[in-house]
């Protein structure tokens, strides 16, 4: 008997008709997008290689690089005034398109990736097929596992979770074909293959290093085929019966999922892609990128603000004692954490979608630790423009996305991060495909010298 070859990934068939839109496979909706963003590709060099889009201040030099237009990133754009779309398509309008799980209301991760990647919106008949390739695809080979099993303990979640994905690339469909010769018009089908499988083993991995840390003594549940990835995802960290926080982690790593291109874990997954990298090495970089205090992390902080100022305060929470509060941080020379953003100049869409989200749980709506979010929210944008040193001074996703995992009971912070990775995988993988889809070079920008730079302006 012949083994059986996943439907993702078998050849597109050809009838005297074509199959309709609903049911093409994420591989043939592909084969159909990729020929006309090659040729708009080939247009855009041909007829406007020479065209400004901008000018290089020293300020973008040595800011690092901050708001330059130097990269090519299809599946999403950040306006400073609207926040992010995903192909054109704003947080709301990917609510009302964009099928839920069965079982649940919100985004699920499979209907993000199929966006993603297409730009086109999937029907729920093709999000089914992609969960169930997915969850076929879920389990960590036995070597990752073991190698997982004899970390330390005390090793950060983040180290562990790069060490896996790293480890993945053993088994790299792209490696392997490039090694044995293959042309560069099929480098993306290989790419595709490896995103996929990462993209479907990184919950298993994840929960494997929650179990590991937090919870030693429990045994993790196996995949369940009949539910989504991020289903999974909540039943394999030992939550599957909280359907709220399902709901929550479906909805958070969704929109999670992209952020344009240049923020440090995108743009450390494009850089290292690059120069030809399998997606597991490219996207282990990026988890790497993701850890840093400045870019990941930032939610845990949030949390561990808001329950010292909760702590600090007491029972007695005012607008009053939290602008308080908000001074005594700023005038102790640290920030305020999750507010600002390095391109937003208004609230965070993000937020706002997490913000309605709580809205519609009445037990996130009397819970203290988003009580006291909602109303420093109010007080904090007023004291932030006051102290007058920053250029946004509204609430960004972090504000409340750890938070409610907190409520939920998920309260190990150092591992929140993670989630954010397995999410964040939606959008630098899916670039991965189509740097190979439309040929992009290595990536090598010019770099000078504060006295060559001087050279330049006495020129």
């Amino acid at each position: 008997m012949l083994p059986r070859t996943p439907l993702f990934f078998l050849p597109a068939v050809r009838f005297a008709s074509k199959r309709f839109a609903s049911t093409q496979s994420l591989r043939e909706t592909l084969q159909d997008v990729i020929p006309a963003k090659q040729e708009q590709l080939r247009k855009l060099k041909l007829n406007h290689g020479q065209t400004t889009v901008g000018e290089v201040k020293i300020e973008n030099i040595v800011g690092g690089m901050r708001g330059l237009k130097a990269m090519l990133w299809e599946a999403s754009v950040l306006d400073p005034i609207e926040g992010i779309r995903f192909h054109g398509l704003t947080i709301p309008d990917c609510q009302k398109v964009l099928p839920p799980a069965p079982d649940g209301k919100e985004i699920i991760a499979e209907s993000m990736l199929w966006l993603l990647l297409t730009g086109k919106v999937p029907s729920p008949e093709q999000t089914r097929q992609l969960s169930s390739e997915l969850a076929e695809k879920g389990d960590l080979p036995k070597f990752v596992e073991d190698l997982i099993d004899s970390l330390p303990k005390s090793l950060h979640p983040m180290t562990q979770l790069g060490i896996g994905v790293s480890a993945l690339n053993h088994d790299s469909a792209f490696q392997a074909a490039y090694e044995r010769g293959i042309k560069k018009s099929e480098y993306w089908t290989y790419t595709l293959e490896d995103c996929i499988n990462l993209i479907a083993r990184l919950p298993t991995l994840a929960a494997r290093i929650y179990h590991n840390i937090y919870k030693p003594t429990t045994q993790m549940p196996s995949i369940d085929r009949n539910l989504d990835l991020v289903g999974n995802y909540a039943r394999l960290l030992g939550y599957g019966d909280n359907h709220s926080l399902t709901e929550y982690l479906r909805l958070y790593i969704a929109l999670h999922g992209d952020h344009e291109g240049g923020n440090a874990s995108a743009h450390t997954a494009h850089l290292v892609g690059s120069t030809l990298s399998d997606p597991y090495l490219s996207y282990s970089a990026a988890l790497f990128a993701l850890a840093g205090p400045l870019h990941g992390l930032a939610n845990q902080e949030v949390l561990r603000w808001q329950l010292a100022m909760q702590k600090e305060l007491g029972t007695e929470i005012t607008p009053e004692n939290i602008k308080d509060y908000l001074w005594k941080t700023l005038r102790s020379g640290q920030v305020v954490p999750g507010y600002g953003h390095g391109v937003l100049r208004n609230p965070d869409p993000r937020f706002i979608a997490l913000q309605e989200f709580c809205d519609t749980r009445p037990e996130l709506k009397e819970s203290s630790i988003i009580r006291l979010v909602n109303m420093t929210a109010q007080v904090a944008p007023g004291v932030l423009m006051e102290h007058g040193k920053t250029k946004n001074p509204y609430p960004n996703v972090d504000a409340t996305s750890g938070c409610v995992l907190y409520h939920y009971g998920l309260t190990e912070f150092k591992y929140y991060t993670v989630i954010f990775g397995v999410s964040r995988a939606l959008g630098a993988l899916t670039q991965l495909v189509w740097a190979r889809a439309l040929g992009l070079p290595l990536e090598r920008p010019k770099s000078l010298s504060m006295d060559a730079l001087e050279k330049l302006i006495n020129q």
